[in-house]
Parts: C-alpha cells; sequence; structure tokens
C-alpha cells in the first residue's frame, strides 16, 4: 500500500481551477517528486495534501487514512511535515526556538531531543547558531533550519516545496545530499522543485504538472531522457 494517495484532487482558488483531477501516490521510503513551470499547479498540490487548502473534489490518504477532511495539526500529528516554500522560519525567534516549534505536538522529552540531535547532525552550521535570531540567518542556512525544524516532528513523510530556491549552487548540492540521507534514514519525501535538472537526479518517481494537470508519470531517470521534457525543463535543446 502506499504511503500516500493523492485521487482525482480538483481545487479552486475563487474562480480559478488550479488542479484539475490530480492522481498519484508515494511509497514508503521513496523521493517522489513534482515537476513543471510556475503556476503548474505544485505549491497548490503540496497545500491540499497537508491541509492548509481544502480540496474541491477527490481524496488524499496517507498511511491508509483519509486526510481531506481534517485541518493540518490533525495532519502533522499523523506524521507528515511540510516545508513550504519561502521556508516559513519565524524570523524573530532563535534557531533554538524555532527547532522547539517543529515539537510542538509532542510531550516525548527524550525522543525530541533525540530528533533534534539527529537534525543537528544533518545540518552541523544550525547547531552552531542555536542562539542567533533566525533572520540573520544565510537563505542557505534558513532553508536547513526549516528542514531541520519539521523534521524534528519525526514525520513519515515530509512534504519539500521548492528547497533550492534562490541557493547558491554549493549550497544547492549540500541541501540534495542531505535529503538523500534523509530518506536513507526511513522518512519518504514528496519533492516540488523548480530545479528539474537536480529533483529527476535524486526522485525514484517523477510526475510532471502543466497549468494544474498532470501530464507525465514515471521513474524520474525515464523522465530526465525524455527530449520533451529535457526541451521544456531541463534546458536542453
Amino acid at each position: 500500500m502506499a504511503m500516500l494517495e493523492v485521487k482525482d484532487l480538483d481545487v479552486h482558488y475563487g474562480g480559478i481551477h488550479a488542479l484539475k483531477g490530480v492522481s498519484f501516490s508515494v511509497e514508503e521510503g521513496k523521493i517522489v517528486t513534482l515537476i513543471g513551470a510556475n503556476g503548474a499547479g505544485k505549491t497548490t498540490t503540496l497545500r491540499a495534501i497537508s491541509g492548509l487548502l481544502k480540496p474541491s473534489r477527490g481524496s488524499v490518504t496517507f498511511a491508509g487514512k483519509p486526510i481531506s477532511a481534517l485541518p493540518a495539526h490533525e495532519i502533522v500529528a499523523l506524521g507528515m511535515s511540510h516545508v513550504p516554500e519561502g521556508r516559513g522560519i519565524f524570523a524573530n525567534l532563535s534557531v533554538d526556538e524555532n527547532l522547539q516549534m517543529g515539537a510542538y505536538l509532542r510531550r516525548d522529552v527524550a525522543g525530541i531531543a533525540k530528533d533534534r540531535d539527529r537534525a543537528l547532525s544533518l545540518f552541523p552550521r544550525i547547531g552552531e547558531r542555536l542562539s542567533q535570531n533566525a533572520g540573520t540567518l544565510s537563505g542557505g542556512e534558513q532553508q536547513m533550519l526549516a528542514i531541520a525544524r519539521a523534521l524534528v516532528a519525526r514525520p513519515k513523510l515530509l512534504l519539500l516545496d521548492e528547497p533550492s530556491l534562490g541557493l547558491a549552487p554549493q549550497v544547492v548540492q549540500l541541501i540534495f545530499k542531505i535529503i538523500r540521507t534523509i530518506v536513507s534514514e526511513g522518512t519518504t519525501i514528496l519533492l516540488v522543485e523548480q530545479n528539474a535538472h537536480m529533483a529527476l537526479k535524486v526522485a525514484t518517481t517523477g510526475h510532471v504538472l502543466e497549468v494544474g494537470a498532470l501530464v507525465s508519470s514515471g521513474p524520474a531517470a525515464e523522465l530526465a531522457r525524455d527530449d520533451k521534457i529535457r526541451k521544456a525543463y531541463l534546458g536542453v535543446h
């Protein structure tokens, strides 16, 4: 059984039909990526899955449980964390306080400490800045903090929205290396990424969104070799 099952998902913003019958699944222990141009519906898909948007039609099932009608905090409690586009860190709080926010639904003190240590071992630069205000971090460090904070919730499934956005190439390489490590340690990832080249390199399966509809799906390596996709998203002409 898939960890996440998205079926016939429609989302409307006012008069705009933002998602049109989107269906795909995410198997446990895999990285699945959604790629597409700006405005294709990638962020909307993640927001509908994590409970930040209510679909007008269709269903989302997580770990065998229908979640489309649940509020976002209940979905987090089931084991899903969402790192939003733009990172969503609390700029006025310290790095340490941001990490504590990741555990706001948990009460198991020893478990929280263990997951916090794990997150800091993945992102040692964050560990060096615990007392610093999060708003004073560089863009790359803020992205690391956003992922570390999500990991403190101990998610089974991590939704990552544009983790490479606006970052220097060497920081992008580092973030993607850590994404691989997170999956190797047992967390499943659904990745939305403008950098289709990096996304298809790291993912097992890819789905291509165009104007709110899925137009192509398959093994990531196959999509990366597809001439149409190479021209449209990989800058190969």
